[in-house]
């Protein structure tokens, strides 16, 4: 029987020897537990919830078939029957709550952090600090055999199938593209040979799982660099991996050292699609599409037009574990969804944390951050609807508690309502959506328009007041800050007043960024698939191995700099996922960023600075300052005089820079424990 609203994603697939309830797949995340201790059982419980609410599939975070194919030193691996029963607790909480899971197949090659890295030949990776040592002829058979072993302990350990991890840059997509293979051996040359380490590795692997066991081979469809792969040479290996016994091929998109975004909060969602779609046309295996689907309706929409069989879905799952139930039971106005930002999720992976989600803290500690139900429900006040207040009190109210939360602004969402404006942030929208319909849920009682003070408190019985009243902007302390000319940022963003044509950006941190981006960008790029892909060069007709074309050049309407007083490149702070992207837009629009500035004095004539030894003035309209925070305090005092028991998140506990990720993390630790 089909779903009524989204009859295309809940309708089943048939692989011949079983069957996915639905056609979406959760796509492979390596989250940090693999390598912690007692990682295994936390792990488990985190695609046990998924699994419980309704994901067909999952994929697990890249394993290794051999060391040599770490991510990092001591990365998981597979390759022995020690590891696989390491790995039965995670199967069999899938199989316990009704899923389906797959081990993903990774060898990093030159991407691998580590000196035992080793390549198709032994070019360096522009994004590692490894050479690696080119494999022998041997050595490259060694290494098909170790994906066929790591495949059949995976069948040991319980999974239902493996991926294959055949994109983004890593060892297979490295043996595929000519830009690192310059063998001249039965694996380099021409396209066949250049397929062969993939294909080979397809067959045996089939070989010694048997008929009944699920292979996905991740292709890369997109490299998006030079010296990819053309069109003609991606169907060929598609064909082929299909021949050599795949059961479904996954999409891949973009190499990790591309240059194109693929996955950030600017790319508009399912801009990949289209990809997927045409390789349709070329095989008849079920096909996977990927890449910013985040909403039940944009994974209809793809799946109605038939630009697939199925949906991946990666980080969407971890900011919502219930997406798939609460899109079966027409809820999707309660998905958290995920805004793309990268910052606890792929950061986190690049500086070796453990991955968590910025708008769901409970993402992967589900066996640590829990809300018990409370047997003495409290009245508490929390004062301010930014990120921090938002999470506080759903998942205080969640628990029992009474909360009533104040908010002195007429909309709930603080920051995320400066953010929101900001060209390529519009997802940051769903998040006031969703804690919008939050309160709603859990019983919060939302008084809009109210300042919170001394009398508010002292005329009802609160037991204690959780002060998450964010910052206010730092002001410059030189000659001549209060110019006409100086604006604050939030002058910019909250009140709309007017800028001028030539602009100087006063502190080069994620809100300096913010600021010159909502100056330059004139059009809305993250909601016009065509303007977007023109925009960062990607050929839709791939007339070019690695579908590249010139990217266009904008029309510039303003002037901009951006300046900081460290002497560190602009944007070093910035999200290591993100942060190039954001400096690549700037630059791209003609920004000029300066760093090691001092500040001067600012007059009729502009902003006085000095750089070092050179001194100059920039003959600007405005000066906007975004130079920092401060919390924002204001009735602490006056609360502690009425004795009033206080707890202090977010902006308002530390302001060193916005940072929804701790507060929204804070506000929900404070709730679990309060």
């Amino acid at each position: 029987m089909s779903h009524p609203v989204y009859p295309h994603l809940f309708e089943p697939l048939d692989l011949g020897f079983t069957t996915l309830k639905n056609r979406v797949l959760m796509g492979s995340m390596h989250i940090g537990l693999e390598e912690q201790k007692g990682g295994f059982d936390k792990l488990a419980a985190f695609y046990a919830e998924r699994a419980k609410h309704e994901v067909a599939l999952i994929v697990t975070g890249g394993i290794s078939p051999n060391v040599a194919g770490w991510l990092k030193p001591f990365a998981a691996r597979m390759s022995s029957y020690k590891h696989a029963k390491r790995h039965k607790v995670v199967t069999q909480a899938v199989h316990d709550n009704g899923g389906l899971i797959c081990m993903q197949i990774l060898h990093a090659g030159r991407y691998a952090y580590h000196p035992l890295a080793v390549g198709a030949t032994n070019a360096k990776s522009p994004i590692t600090p490894f050479k690696p040592r080119k494999l022998s002829t041997r050595a490259v058979y060694s290494t098909i055999n170790d994906y066929a072993e790591c495949a059949q302990y995976a069948k040991e350990a319980g999974y239902d199938g493996v991926e294959i991890m055949g994109s983004e840059g890593y060892l297979i997509n490295q043996f595929f593209c000519e830009r690192t293979n310059h063998r001249d051996d039965e694996f380099g040359g021409g396209v066949e040979n250049r397929a062969r380490f993939a294909v080979e590795i397809v067959k045996q692997t089939r070989k010694v799982v048997g008929e009944q066991f699920i292979i996905i081979y991740r292709l890369s469809m997109l490299d998006l660099v030079e010296g990819g792969a053309s069109w003609e040479e991606v169907v060929y290996l598609a064909k082929q991996v299909e021949q050599a016994g795949a059961t479904l091929i996954n999409t891949g998109i973009g190499w990790h050292e591309s240059r194109v975004p693929t996955i950030a909060t600017s790319v508009p969602r399912a801009a990949f699609t289209w990809i997927t779609e045409r390789m349709r046309k070329e095989v008849a295996l079920p096909l996977v599409t990927t890449n910013r689907i985040n909403m039940p309706e944009i994974a209809e929409s793809v799946l109605q037009q038939g630009h697939a069989d199925m949906v991946s879905m990666a980080r969407p799952l971890l900011a919502d574990g219930q997406f798939v139930s609460k899109a079966k039971n027409n809820q999707a106005d309660l998905i958290n969804t995920c805004i793309a930002c990268n910052q606890a999720c792929l950061d986190h992976g690049f500086e070796q944390k453990r991955i968590s989600c910025l708008v769901n803290p409970e993402a992967c500690y589900e066996t640590e951050l829990i809300f018990p139900s409370v047997a003495a429900p409290k009245t508490i006040a929390v004062v301010g609807a930014g990120p921090a207040g938002l999470a506080f009190s759903t998942y205080a109210a969640q628990r029992g508690h009474i909360v009533h939360l104040y908010e002195q602004d007429n909309e709930i969402g603080g920051q995320f309502n400066y953010a929101k404006q900001i060209p390529g942030k519009e997802e940051f929208h769903e998040t006031i959506r969703y804690f919008r319909r939050r309160l709603e849920v859990t019983g919060v009682k939302l008084h809009l328009n109210t300042k919170f003070n001394s009398d508010v408190f002292s005329k009802a019985s609160f037991d204690e007041v959780v002060l998450a009243t964010g910052i206010k902007p730092r002001k410059l302390s030189i000659t001549g800050a209060d110019h006409p000319k100086v604006m604050s940022y939030l002058d910019v963003l909250r009140d709309h007043k007017e800028v001028g044509k030539k602009v100087a950006v006063i502190g080069a941190g994620g809100i300096g960024f913010d600021v010159s981006e909502y100056l330059v960008e004139q059009s809305n790029l993250t909601v016009n698939l065509d303007k977007w892909l023109t925009h960062w060069g990607i050929d839709k007709s791939y007339a070019q191995p690695g579908a590249l074309t010139p990217k266009e050049a904008p029309h510039e309407e303003r002037e901009v700099y951006l300046l900081q007083r460290k002497k560190t490149k602009v944007g070093k702070g910035l999200g290591k996922t993100t942060g190039w992207i954001h400096r690549a837009s700037l630059i791209n629009h003609k920004v000029q960023m300066i760093s090691g500035v001092t500040y001067e004095k600012i007059d009729d004539e502009g902003l006085h600075i000095s750089v070092g030894d050179s001194q100059k003035v920039l003959e600007v309209d405005n000066v906007i300052v975004c130079a920092g925070q401060e919390p924002l305090q204001e009735i602490k005092s006056e609360l502690e005089d009425n004795n009033a028991k206080l707890h202090i998140i977010g902006g308002a506990f530390l302001a060193a820079e916005l940072d929804a990720k701790a507060a929204i993390r804070q506000g929900a630790e404070l709730a679990a424990s309060i």
